[in-house]
C-alpha cells in the first residue's frame, strides 16, 4: 500500500559545491543523476574544497553543453553607481569551456576519508578558478575508471555508487519540511540551502524521516541516511556571503541527532533499480513506509 507523492524539483550539481542545476528531467546512472558531482575543486595538493571552506564556489555557474562543461563566473554587483567601472569592481571572468571527457594526469584526491582518482583539467582551469575563488586550487573530473562507494554502514549488503558527492547519490527532501522550518524563522530561506536532488510535494513535514522506500515503475530509491547539516546551509547560493547562525541555530532546537551528532534536514538515499530511466518533475512517486521501529526518532 503506498500513499501517492511527485517530484517537484529536480537539481544537479555538475561542479561539487558550485551553483546547482534545475532540471525538467534527468537521467539517473547508479551513482545518482547523471553529471552530478562529477567535477570538483581541490588545493593544489588534491584535498577537496567545499563551500563549508571557500563560500565564493556558489558563485560559480555549472552548465553543460555539447560535451563541454561552462562555468560562468558569477560575480554580483553591488548598489547601482554613476561610475561605470568602480575601482573595487571584480573583473568579468569570460565562460570556461572544459572538455567533459577531456584527458589529463590521473592524480589522487581526497573527498573526507576517501581517497580518489581526478582527471586534473588543466592550468587554464585552475587559473579560471583561482582568480574567482582567490586561491590556488584545481579543477579535477570524477574518473570513470573506479567505483566510489557509499559507507556499508548505512547501505548494507547495498553497493551504492557515488562520483564526488559527500557521501550518498541522491539527497531528498520534502517542501512541507522546508514550509514548516521556514515558518520558525524570522527570514524564510529558499530550498537552494539546502541543496537537494529530488524535492517531492504531498507528505507531511520530516516525513522523508519515515520513508523507506520511493518507487515509480522501473525506479527504486531507498532511504539510508538522515543528512545532518553544515555551514553551507548559512551561505547566501546568489551572493556566496555567509549570513549569521540560520537555519542552523533553529534546526538544532528541534532536529538534533546526539548519536549523530548534528542537526537533520533531508535524507540520503541510494539507487535500487532504475539506473537508465529517466527521472522528470511532477512525476508520481509510491511510497514505502519504514515499518514503525525502524522510524527516525527526533
Amino acid at each position: 500500500m503506498g500513499m501517492s507523492i511527485r517530484i517537484t524539483q529536480l537539481w544537479c550539481y555538475p561542479l561539487k559545491s558550485g551553483a546547482g542545476v534545475r532540471l525538467e528531467q534527468a537521467l539517473l546512472t547508479a551513482a545518482g543523476l547523471d553529471g552530478d558531482r562529477s567535477w570538483m575543486v581541490t588545493t593544489p595538493a588534491g584535498r577537496f574544497l567545499t563551500q563549508r571552506e571557500v563560500p565564493r564556489l556558489a558563485l560559480v555557474r555549472p552548465a553543460l553543453r555539447d560535451d563541454m562543461l561552462v562555468l560562468q563566473a558569477h560575480v554580483p554587483t553591488g548598489p547601482a553607481s554613476p561610475d561605470p567601472h568602480p575601482p573595487d569592481a571584480e573583473p568579468r571572468l569570460p565562460d570556461l569551456r572544459v572538455p567533459l571527457r577531456g584527458d589529463g594526469p590521473r592524480v589522487e584526491v581526497q573527498v573526507w576519508k576517501d581517497t580518489c582518482i581526478g582527471i586534473d583539467a588543466g592550468d587554464e582551469a585552475a587559473a579560471w578558478l583561482g582568480q574567482l575563488l582567490q586561491r590556488d586550487c584545481r579543477l579535477v573530473r570524477f574518473d570513470p575508471a573506479q567505483r566510489r562507494l557509499s559507507s556499508r554502514q548505512w547501505t548494507g549488503a547495498i553497493e551504492a555508487e557515488n562520483l564526488f558527492s559527500d557521501g550518498f547519490p541522491v539527497l531528498v527532501i520534502s517542501e512541507a519540511s522546508l514550509e514548516d522550518l521556514n515558518s520558525r524563522l524570522e527570514r524564510p530561506l529558499p530550498m537552494n540551502r539546502f541543496r537537494p536532488n529530488i524535492v517531492i510535494a504531498g507528505v507531511d513535514p520530516y516525513d522523508e524521516d519515515r520513508i523507506d522506500e520511493l518507487r515509480d515503475g522501473p525506479l527504486r530509491l531507498k532511504i539510508v541516511k538522515p543528512c545532518t547539516r553544515c555551514k553551507i546551509t548559512t551561505t547566501n547560493q546568489d551572493t556566496a556571503e555567509v549570513e549569521g547562525d540560520e537555519p542552523l541555530r533553529t534546526l538544532k532546537s528541534y532536529r538534533y541527532d546526539p548519536t549523530l551528532k548534528g542537526v537533520l534536514f533531508g535524507q540520503n538515499a541510494v539507487i535500487l533499480a532504475g539506473a537508465g530511466s529517466l527521472v522528470r518533475r511532477g512525476q508520481p512517486l509510491q511510497v514505502r513506509w519504514k515499518a514503525h521501529s525502524e522510524a527516525l526518532k527526533v
